[in-house]
């Protein structure tokens, strides 16, 4: 069985042979997210505590969590589920898996190391390779290099540099780029991430232009709530003044007829 470990501290990663069935027999029965001892599959691995993380069996298929069975199997996955990955929005698929019980059929086993042991191993603890990429966010690269809010985010971008490449694309980058007039070499190629969520001046101005347009349009609304109100108002003093001045003219009317009914 093959055996990869990664070590998530160094970021180092190794292929191990296990060829030995008392080692192997270790492992049968296993689930993935189970936990091994490092002197189980190797003797030179005491103290190391590993963790199960997934693998393949000899066909290729690989091991899915929550599967409950040593066998392969066909389930229909979704966009939800791991080992599928679907080419359309909503498309199921009917996939052949393995499931997370460990068994004579799995041909590599993934392994990550949870707690470091007393000895060293070459090529997983020894050596340690660095992080690519660096932050993109500006309040992550404050907190990497303890900055504060004052302090310029643009200076402590960390530049990846380009590898060295060959032909007109490298006679180009060194004419206009690299070199000066006299030949003199201004910079190296490099690549860096666009800071995300970084405060400018254009940023701020935007901002006080969206403030003030809210404003604006504060006291436009309240021009016109007042303007209405005021329209409302006199209207219904109208109203008011147009029935009373009704009631009054029916009434002298009615006071007319009686008087004229009166004096027949």
């Amino acid at each position: 069985m093959l055996i990869n470990v990664a070590n998530p501290d160094t970021a180092c990663q190794k292929k191990f042979n296990l060829e030995s069935e008392v080692k192997l027999k270790n492992l049968y029965n296993k689930m993935i997210m189970s936990e091994v001892k490092g002197e189980e599959l190797f003797d030179e691995w005491n103290g190391y505590i590993l963790r199960i993380t997934g693998g393949t069996d000899k066909q290729g298929f690989p091991m899915m969590k929550g599967v409950m069975t040593p066998d392969r199997v066909r389930l229909l996955l979704t966009s939800n589920h791991s080992c599928y990955n679907p080419r359309k929005k909503g498309e199921r698929r009917r996939k052949s898996i393995r499931g997370c019980i460990i068994d004579t059929q799995i041909g590599t086993l993934n392994l990550i190391i949870l707690k470091k042991g007393d000895g060293e191993i070459e090529g997983l603890t020894t050596t340690s390779i660095p992080r690519k990429y660096g932050p993109k966010r500006a309040n992550k690269i404050r907190k990497l290099f303890n900055l504060s809010k004052t302090d310029d985010v643009t200076k402590y971008v960390i530049h990846r540099r380009l590898p060295a490449k060959t032909g007109f694309y490298i006679w180009f980058c060194i004419i206009i780029f690299c070199k000066d007039a006299d030949g003199k070499v201004r910079k190296q190629l490099s690549k860096a991430p666009k800071i995300q969520r970084l405060i400018t001046p254009v940023v701020l101005q935007r901002k006080r232009h969206r403030l003030s347009m809210k404003k604006k349009r504060a006291v436009r609304s309240k021009a016109i709530k007042d303007a209405y109100t005021k329209n409302f108002a006199n209207y219904k003093k109208k109203l008011a003044a147009d029935k009373l001045s009704e009631r009054k003219r029916k009434a002298s009317s009615r006071r007319k007829s009686a008087s004229v009914s009166v004096a027949n």
